[in-house]
């Protein structure tokens, strides 16, 4: 089991690194659940993503005080708005499939600019 969690946990690492890369794919998310999940799999891999010179500061925030910076709020936000124009303009979806991908990129949007500021 705890290697079927690592190797999920290096799936979720990979899809969060690809997201430095390509536009509007988010890394943080990603690696906050390679974390935890790291957490039940490999203390060592665990360790390696919260000491990461780039990654370890967010992810060391959000574990301890559930905090995003603003900055990270600010590009969450305007890539799911900007995806969900993305949806609007080049797929052709039933109503109810545009609603429903709304309605989650909203509630997440709210979830992550509700969230504090690291200090606060």
């Amino acid at each position: 089991m705890r290697l079927l969690l690592a190797a999920f946990g290096w799936g979720f690492v990979t899809i969060g690194v690809v997201g430095i890369f390509v536009p509007l794919l988010p890394t943080t998310p990603f690696l906050i659940v390679a974390a935890a999940i790291f957490s039940r799999s490999s203390p060592r891999f665990e360790g390696w993503l919260l000491a990461h010179p780039r990654f370890g500061e967010p992810l060391q925030t959000w574990r301890h005080q559930g905090a995003i910076r603003r900055r990270h709020k600010f590009v969450a936000c305007v890539s799911m708005a900007c995806s969900f124009a993305i949806l609007l303009v080049f797929f052709t979806l039933p109503a109810v499939a545009i609603i429903v991908a709304g309605v989650l990129m909203a509630t997440a949007a709210v979830y992550v600019a509700s969230r504090p500021e690291p200090g606060h």
